[in-house]
């Protein structure tokens, strides 16, 4: 309740406002006096990697993600930590392989690249599934998960989403990227601040690391409780429902290749770069960074399980999500109260500030400016704003309806999701980069063909949810839903891959001339490449993983 709220925490809280509102006023007095559109979407290309890598991670670092991934650190499914490794190594890809194309091609957005790599109507579609993941999958959720934080707070749901949204909003709309950037920078820093707070503050209260396993030990002889190398094990058998190892190991990558590498509310970041050696050093930044998940979201979800079994604090596991929210609320000392709070305010503004400012982008650069060509620089920023608007009304309206499709938690809708939609698109990039044989017509039937598989799927499992449709075990039907969803996504691939390769080789590849700047060159045509300082960050970034992977296992301390 806000009365649980002391003054001190309510004054930590309002001086993060105050330092976020006086950095977004500054971000949008220090434009250029001519109000461009590369300044508005693109901060006048002139960030550096600290700032990029800092808003790559508060981007993607939502509150969705926090009560996502610390709700399955309490219900024991350390998998899901696995799709914050993952990206890691799918940052590198960015850095390397995706970003020098985008700068060397001077695009806006990630349709206008697949039109140049490909045609309009591949722009089009792109531009069309973006906006409607932006709304399923990312504005409405992170609204969603806000809402719920300061439920937390004493603040009813609604009003805490109108709240969110206004004040996010405000900032966004007035100061364009750069605004929304280096907020994300700072937001990023309190973010990390905040919950590696709790989670030392956790473990000292638990009495060590030691006290909190024998905990766990003691808990799971109780029947329906998991095990306890079950909190400390990344890694499941093939033939798991949720998370089994195969998926995780070549399904996760597919889905982290649309949303690190393709999709527009990521990349926009890189965009905004002065040079490609400032974009590829914020991707490598952000690749670090996103190795911290697992110690400061996850295991405080373990810490908050821990002190459920005795009696510390009170949640329900049904809504595991919530476990994080009921330790602040209930757990916290003054001060360390105020500071999470402001944590989970922070990233909960910063990804839905980026969510808005993508979005807006989209329908600018894509929809009013194709079908309008003589609008004013001032005009595109003009339209930019009010699409603003309009998408978080549509996104207000969405959430009702993802409760049904939310049965594993937060973090799962929104994984589930992107499995559906995410193959085909990751397909049609990546293997474009690579094979100048690869046409037009080819990327089209693919991605409609996906998109067609996908869809099924997922409206067949949300009438399946709902119970509007019966399904009969070992029917077609009973088959095809009871594929794993990571599994799926690599079916579907594979699928679209395959589908990409037969349709571009019946018809002729595209002009040559079309394809220098989107393709790579033969090995022969190519400067050779020097060992550089990102070169070395790279390598230490995968033995880095490779060394999480190894500790959150059987051969780790999960054995």
């Amino acid at each position: 309740m806000l009365s649980s709220l002391s003054y001190l925490d309510i004054a930590i809280i309002l001086i993060y406002f105050g330092i976020i509102l006086w950095i977004a006023r500054w971000a949008s007095k220090t434009k250029s006096e001519s109000g461009s559109a590369v300044d508005y979407f693109l901060a006048g290309k002139s960030s550096g990697w600290l700032v990029i890598g800092a808003s790559l991670f508060a981007s993607n670092i939502g509150s969705e993600i926090i009560l996502g991934v610390s709700g399955a650190g309490a219900r024991g499914n350390m998998p899901m930590a696995n799709f914050e490794i993952i990206a890691s190594l799918v940052l590198i890809l960015l850095g390397w392989v995706f970003v020098p194309f985008y700068l060397r091609t001077g695009v806006y957005t990630m349709p206008e690249f697949l039109e140049k790599r490909y045609s309009k109507a591949c722009r089009s579609y792109l531009s069309v599934i973006s906006i409607l993941a932006y709304v399923i999958t990312k504005i409405s959720l992170i609204i969603f998960a806000g809402a719920l934080v300061f439920e937390t707070i004493g603040i009813p749901f609604w009003s805490g989403a109108i709240i969110t949204v206004v004040a996010t909003g405000f900032y966004t709309v007035l100061g364009g990227l750069k605004a929304v950037i280096y907020t994300d920078m700072v937001q990023a820093f309190i973010l990390l601040i905040g919950t590696i707070a709790v989670t030392a503050f956790g473990l000292y209260a638990l009495g060590g690391w030691d006290h909190m396993i024998d905990v766990l030990t003691i808990a799971s002889a109780q029947e329906g409780n998991p095990p306890t190398e079950q909190f400390f094990n990344l890694w499941r058998p093939m033939a798991d429902t949720e998370y089994p190892w195969t998926g995780m190991l070549f399904g996760a990558p597919i889905l982290g290749v649309w949303y690190w590498c393709t999709d527009q509310y990521i990349v926009q970041r890189t965009l905004s770069a002065k040079d490609i050696n400032n974009a590829r050093k914020g991707a490598l930044f952000a690749g670090y960074l996103k190795l911290l998940p697992v110690f400061i979201f996850f295991i405080p979800g373990v810490i908050a399980y821990a002190l459920l079994q005795e009696g510390a604090i009170d949640f329900s596991m049904e809504n595991a999500d919530q476990a994080l929210p009921a330790m602040i609320n209930g757990f916290l000392p003054s001060g360390l109260k105020g500071l999470a709070i402001a944590g989970l305010l922070a990233a909960l503004m910063s990804s839905l500030s980026s969510a808005f400012n993508s979005s807006s982008t989209l329908l600018t650069i894509d929809f009013y400016q194709k079908y309008k060509p003589m609008a004013t620089q001032k005009d595109l920023v003009s339209f930019g704003r009010i699409a603003t608007v309009v998408l978080v009304i549509v996104s207000l309206g969405w959430i009702p309806f993802m409760k049904s499709l939310m049965g594993g938690g937060i973090f799962h809708y929104l994984q589930s999701v992107q499995a559906y939609i995410s193959p085909p698109i990751a397909a049609v990039f990546l293997f474009g980069l690579f094979y100048k044989w690869i046409n037009a017509k080819g990327a089209i039937v693919s991605l409609w063909v996906g998109f067609a598989v996908g869809v099924f799927r997922l409206v067949a499992e949300f009438l399946s949810n709902e119970g509007t449709i019966q399904v009969n075990e070992g029917s077609f039907l009973g088959v095809f839903l009871g594929i794993n969803f990571l599994h799926f996504a690599l079916f579907l691939f594979l699928l679209c891959a395959v589908i990409l390769m037969v349709v571009s080789k019946m018809g002729q590849p595209q002009p040559a001339e079309m394809l220098e700047l989107v393709t790579f060159k033969r090995r022969s045509e190519r400067p050779k490449v020097k060992w550089s300082s990102d070169a070395t960050l790279t390598v230490i970034l995968i033995g880095l993983v490779l060394a999480l992977w190894w500790l959150f296992s059987t051969w780790g301390i999960a054995n």
